[in-house]
């Protein structure tokens, strides 16, 4: 004898429950609405970044074409792409490419790994790029990647400070390497044109340099806008 099992029809409900209101091991509520309210925390005050320490926040800055090349070669390349200029001092943005010439796969390995090389401290800055900065009335400084208030005073700091303040990207293939950094600059130079000086040895790229115009750095200030009104 064979035995016929019937379908088992699924059981509908008339109206079916509120979402808001499903009851769930015997209470009828959301299971959100009972959890507990986080206490609200105090709003505290910001302290102000010393100028040095990178651009303003709340600044939209004004742009000062004073771009080019710090140097060129057949094969390489150190370019200064644009200043974003803020009320207390300048971002530089800038790029370095390097073309295979003939160096065996080896040697081109090693060349790109040398091409990401940045500051390391400023207690030592001879690896990698060398950047600095000349300005009018002789005071010079040289990029890195720490600012002063590990080793001195933040208040009592009057720069100049030039800072790496970390890559944009980079890219390499079997023909060529390219990577950019940058770098704020504090205070501002505007009272004569600052020398912005780069050397590479493991590169060998010479001591080299391109001149900003103070004049250019003094028009694009006024081009600065606050985000806030007040």
């Amino acid at each position: 004898m064979v035995l016929r099992i019937s379908r088992l029809r699924p059981l509908a409900c008339k109206e079916p429950l509120p979402r808001r209101h499903v009851a769930v091991y015997g209470w009828s509520m959301s299971f959100f609405d009972d959890l507990p309210q986080q206490p609200s925390r105090p709003r505290e005050p910001q302290p102000a970044q010393p100028g040095w320490f990178g651009p303003p926040s709340d600044e939209m800055p004004g742009i000062a074409h004073v771009g080019g090349f710090v140097f060129k070669s057949q094969r390489m390349v150190v370019v200064l792409k644009l200043v974003e200029v803020y009320s207390t001092g300048c971002l530089l943005d800038l790029v370095w490419s390097v073309r295979r010439g003939s160096e065996s796969d080896q040697e081109w390995r090693e060349t790109v790994e040398e091409s990401y090389n940045h500051p390391r401290s400023s207690l030592d800055t001879r690896t990698g790029l060398e950047l600095g900065v000349a300005l009018a009335d002789g005071r010079k400084a040289v990029a890195a990647i720490h600012g002063p208030s590990a080793f001195e005073d933040p208040d009592d700091v009057t720069g100049p400070v030039l800072t790496t303040l970390g890559g944009g990207g980079g890219s390499n293939n079997s023909e060529f390497v390219q990577f950019t950094g940058r770098y704020w600059l504090w205070p501002l130079p505007v009272d004569g044109d600052t020398a912005l000086v780069a050397k590479w040895d493991a590169l060998g790229i010479p001591e080299s340099l391109l001149v900003l115009s103070a004049q250019q750095l003094s028009d694009a200030v006024g081009r600065v806008q606050k985000y806030w009104d007040q």
